[in-house]
């Protein structure tokens, strides 16, 4: 249960009646706290405003702390996913538990009680076979928050026609994460090249002045190309995160993709777009109407 949902269910049982006043100020701050052991307080209520379930970094939580929230998710049937956690944690913080999974390539470990309703479709592309681990964490976030989730991997500049085979399929998605280290350049030719919103996903992969992911984080911030946004080096979970709330619409009416949901590339939510007739261009974006 949310706690919009048992803030509800407490009204309704103040209202009539059900319970006093002291009662009722108790079960409130029962509500409020989200804890998940004593040094742990948990966002339980984000899926009622975000739509997605809660996303745990691993690395520097003792054990304890990760199995915790593994208890109380379970408890109160919510979905959870654990990022960047080694092996051997994952084993046995999902012994046999029927709604765990983990996936080495990425370290995402997926708590799902309630498998979320499918909406919306997201494009994975990794420029390399070395891309593919920061790739494969936007993958699993997206598909862990209810996407459909379509990979597209070695497909880099340095072989620009490994991309034009496989772009009428990527150009179908509604909205695109593109995963890049060494100079960082594959995100500004797909966003050239698609109708939707593409997030930029700088990876550490690269050597020397490219070393780091410093190179493609710039590349993809200087780009002048339209509809790319960039998140941190890296950050799987930001891209993935955000990739699923464009393409399963939080927010956005009206306006929408090739698979039916709203998506940036019909100029925002709502938006309607008009051709100029003096220029033969497109002007918007307009009020929907």
């Amino acid at each position: 249960m949310t706690a919009l949902a048992g803030l509800e269910e407490l009204f309704e049982d103040l209202a009539a009646g059900r319970c006093t006043v002291e009662a009722a100020r108790k079960r409130h701050g029962l509500l409020c706290r989200g804890l998940a052991g004593r040094e742990v307080r948990f966002d339980w209520d984000r899926p009622s405003r975000k739509g997605i379930g809660e996303v745990v970094y691993s690395p520097g939580k003792e054990f304890g702390h990760l199995e915790g929230i593994r208890d109380e998710a379970l408890r109160r049937r919510a979905n959870v996913a654990f990022s960047r956690l080694e092996g051997e944690v994952a084993r046995r913080l999902g012994g046999t538990i029927p709604e765990w999974s983990y996936e080495p390539r990425s370290r995402l470990g997926t708590l799902v009680c309630v498998p979320p309703e499918t909406r919306g479709r997201v494009a994975v592309v990794a420029a390399g076979t070395t891309d593919i681990p920061a790739a494969e964490e936007a993958a699993g976030i997206a598909g862990f928050s209810g996407c459909g989730v379509d990979r597209f991997y070695d497909v880099g500049v340095s072989g620009i026609h490994r991309l034009f085979e496989v772009l009428p399929s990527l150009r179908e998605a509604d909205v695109a994460v593109v995963a890049a280290g060494m100079e960082g350049a594959l995100p500004s030719v797909v966003a050239g090249l698609v109708p939707g919103l593409v997030i930029g996903l700088p990876t550490s992969v690269g050597y020397g002045i490219a070393e780091g992911g410093r190179t493609a984080l710039r590349a993809m911030l200087a780009s002048c190309c339209p509809g790319l946004v960039v998140v941190n080096i890296d950050n799987g979970v930001g891209a993935g995160l955000s990739a699923a709330l464009v393409a399963r619409g939080r927010g956005c009416e009206g306006a929408t993709g090739p698979s039916g949901h709203p998506t940036p590339g019909s100029f925002g939510c709502g938006g309607r777009t008009s051709e100029d007739p003096e220029t033969g261009g497109i002007r918007g974006p307009f009020p929907p109407g």
